[in-house]
């Protein structure tokens, strides 16, 4: 059984204590934030003590595992502080997404849990569910070929008007993070921006991206767009034949080269994901196959939706923003 605890106790991080308290592998034992007010509540809903101080925390329960679910400037900026804490403290650590609104944060960060030799993860959550898993074992088992191309888009309604990257740092991670999982790293990107009618941040963007292993692919991604519709499409395609999922989870699409007959993988009405919570279902998915790696011993390197994979597609999006600055293709670093 594994200790956890979570650090940031609003509604994502409640979300986050919900599952542990869920979870087989886990004993939620504490919840803590600077707010005294959020993290007393936190701790009456989830019957375990408050804290208002990550280190006193740490060093008062000393748990196995930490998530970490603050937020900060662009979802990102109160991240490092806690994760850098807590990977000293030696605790394995689920943190939000984006890793951190900073690159250079970021490479801290998963530095210090390989020095430390601690899982890091991220809640790169759009990839842990069945139909996401099965396209890439299509792709495992070679029914794609050569990799020629991914489209994806991604689209959702967030008012809020803070940074003018906002829509870039703190939706991306998961587009980015999901074509990767696909294609693999990406070797240079392009970036088109707008602002939306009435928007002061670049609230709508697309991107051209060229992948290490010669695929192209673009992403189109919007703050601007209700929701009430599918909120994402992936589609992957080779020379052997295509894949399409939609939103994640609710249906995966394989299409043959060359063959009428196509095959399709629909998420089930009783006992899948949308029986299970929909979208929620997803942030368990995430967090049971990382509590399930940590027991299981499986290296930090290795951790599915890691650290390292969240800095990646970090970078990405750095490249995109200075790609909207500066007009041209800028190389991934």
């Amino acid at each position: 059984m594994l200790r956890t605890c979570v650090i940031g106790m609003g509604p994502i991080g409640n979300r986050h204590a919900r599952i542990y308290r869920e979870a087989e592998l886990a004993e939620l034992v504490g919840v803590c934030d600077i707010d005294r007010e959020r993290a007393d509540a936190a701790a009456e809903r989830h019957g375990v003590p408050a804290f208002y101080d990550a280190q006193q925390m740490l060093d008062a329960l000393q748990p196995d595992v930490c998530g970490i679910c603050t937020g900060g400037y662009e979802y990102g900026s109160d991240h490092y502080a806690p994760t850098m804490q807590a990977i000293e403290a030696g605790c394995h650590v689920l943190g939000e997404k984006p890793i951190s609104n900073d690159v250079a944060e970021a490479q801290r960060m998963v530095e210090a849990a390989r020095q430390r030799g601690v899982c890091y993860g991220i809640n790169l959550n759009h990839r842990f569910t069945p139909a996401a898993r099965l396209a890439r074992q299509w792709m495992g088992e070679g029914l794609l070929g050569d990799l020629l191309f991914v489209n994806l888009a991604m689209w959702i309604f967030n008012p809020a008007e803070s940074s003018p990257w906002f829509h870039i740092k703190a939706l991306h991670p998961h587009t980015v993070d999901l074509m990767r999982y696909y294609c693999g790293d990406v070797e240079s990107v392009q970036c088109f921006a707008m602002k939306a009618p009435g928007r002061s941040i670049w609230s709508t963007a697309q991107f051209n991206m060229r992948f290490v292993n010669g695929a192209v692919g673009s992403l189109t991604g919007s703050y601007d767009i209700a929701r009430g519709h599918p909120m994402e499409r992936c589609e992957v395609a080779g020379t052997k034949g295509r894949f399409v999922l939609e939103d994640m989870w609710r249906q995966v699409t394989l299409y043959p080269a060359g063959d009428p007959v196509k095959r399709v993988y629909t998420d089930p009405v009783f006992g899948g994901f949308e029986s299970g919570g929909g979208f929620e279902q997803t942030f368990r998915e995430r967090i049971f196959t990382f509590l399930r790696q940590v027991s299981e011993g499986v290296p930090p390197r290795q951790i599915d939706g890691s650290g390292a994979d969240g800095l990646a597609a970090q970078k990405v999006l750095a490249a995109a923003i200075e790609s909207v600055e500066k007009q041209t293709v800028v190389k991934v670093t």
